[in-house]
């Protein structure tokens, strides 16, 4: 029996060749509807593993208090857009002195601006630096790990001092490679000696995580004074099962330091770490039915070319049916050779979909600076759904052929 089946996957395989041009156009058929599947599937894999490791960098068990909260509705035309208060330096001191949950820390910190220079000796950088202001727990709340030297300490926050804290970039761009710890800074005219190098974070639709200088807040607001500066605030929870009643805790001490009412809605808003990133990654279960739903009018097309090339095929080859069936060929036999080259065909088209379609999500995640891994979910769906097409386009034909009627097929010319 196995030999049978090898002889006719052979027979198969002579058919195709003899067929090629038809062939190729049958696979490029297929191919075109695998790419299409595999590679926007590959892109929304890229987007998903950049939004998770971005939005990691938040820190586990967080949660941020801020001017708006972006959840809410848009309002309709004929209302009124309420605009929110900024968080200011005295809002966030106050919170931070008068939150007291169990097992949780605050950082405070702003962005003194988006376009600094910073100067080492006779070197400087591009006009493109992000300077921060922050307190002792900046980087722990964020996620943020010292690849060399320390973090700033409670002295160092409490007593002004003149230390900073570089982002991974500064090492090459500034330093030519050399260890940058120890080493005095120049910003906006200030001296700060590097006391921490972050590790490397990376850049995503243009913003570079790893041009930024840390700096203590006080110092910050002497250097940034502008008016209507916004805060972060932003509340670590050690224990995950504590989030909520942190939350509330935090909600309700912030009301009292906005004065709020009872019957007032809230005039901030509060952005937990996870639910955010689990808001975010719903969308892209969207893109993937997009995907599917795109995919499956080319796929669909490729089912239809390829049962119409097997049924041609069949009726190419009556003669050669009737000659195998005169000589004492069942009927089994028959179906799976016309069977085995549709299969053959199909998973042609879906291998060189599952290439193709991945040279896209990749060049695609190049440009667009997201992180590439191996779809293997994609690859798995593309190999079954060529499975599909084939099996689908082929059953028809290879029944056709197999209940040919041996002398009528001998006579057919």
């Amino acid at each position: 029996m196995f030999s049978l089946a090898k002889e006719n996957i052979r027979i198969a395989l002579g058919s195709i060749r003899s067929q090629l041009l038809r062939t190729i156009l049958t696979v490029i058929i297929i191919t075109i509807g695998i790419t299409a599947l595999v590679g926007i599937l590959s892109a929304i894999n890229a987007l998903e593993n950049t939004i998770s490791s971005d939005f990691a960098s938040m820190g586990a068990n967080t949660f941020n208090l801020q001017r708006y909260d972006f959840t809410l509705q848009t309002r309709g035309s004929g209302e009124r857009e309420i605009v929110n208060p900024i968080i200011s330096y005295r809002d966030a001191k106050e919170f931070k002195e008068k939150y007291n949950f169990p097992y949780t820390q605050t950082s405070i910190s702003f962005t003194g601006t988006s376009a600094a220079e910073v100067k080492y000796k006779t070197e400087k950088t591009d006009p493109e630096v992000n300077v921060l202001g922050v307190n002792e727990n900046f980087l722990g709340n964020s996620g943020l790990e010292i690849e060399s030297g320390r973090n700033f300490s409670y002295f160092d926050i409490e007593n002004n001092v003149n230390v900073c804290i570089l982002g991974a970039d500064f090492k090459d761009a500034l330093f030519n490679g050399m260890d940058p710890v120890g080493k005095t800074i120049s910003v906006r005219g200030a001296k700060f000696k590097v006391i921490g190098i972050l590790e490397s974070k990376g850049s995503t639709f243009g913003n570079n995580e790893d041009l930024r200088v840390l700096i203590p807040i006080q110092i910050g607001r002497s250097l940034f004074n502008q008016a209507y500066i916004n805060y972060n605030i932003s509340v670590m929870v050690e224990d995950k099962q504590m989030m909520d009643g942190a939350q509330d805790e935090a909600i309700l001490t912030f009301r009292n330091i906005r004065k709020l009412q009872p019957r007032e809605d809230n005039n901030f808003g509060i952005r937990r770490s996870d639910s955010l990133i689990n808001q975010i990654l719903s969308i892209t279960e969207y893109l993937n039915i997009a995907a599917f739903a795109i995919s499956f009018v080319t796929i669909l097309g490729s089912s239809i070319a390829l049962m119409n090339i097997m049924l041609v095929s069949v009726t190419e080859r009556t003669r050669e049916i009737g000659v195998r069936k005169a000589l004492g060929a069942k009927k089994n036999t028959i179906a799976f050779q016309f069977f085995a080259e549709t299969i053959i065909i199909g998973q042609l088209g879906g291998i060189c979909g599952i290439i193709f379609g991945m040279l896209i999500g990749y060049l695609v995640a190049s440009l667009a600076e997201l992180t590439f891994s191996i779809p293997w979910l994609a690859i798995f769906t593309a190999t079954a759904v060529s499975l599909v097409i084939a099996i689908i386009s082929g059953l028809f034909p290879a029944l056709k052929a197999a209940k040919q009627d041996p002398i009528e097929s001998l006579r057919y010319e």
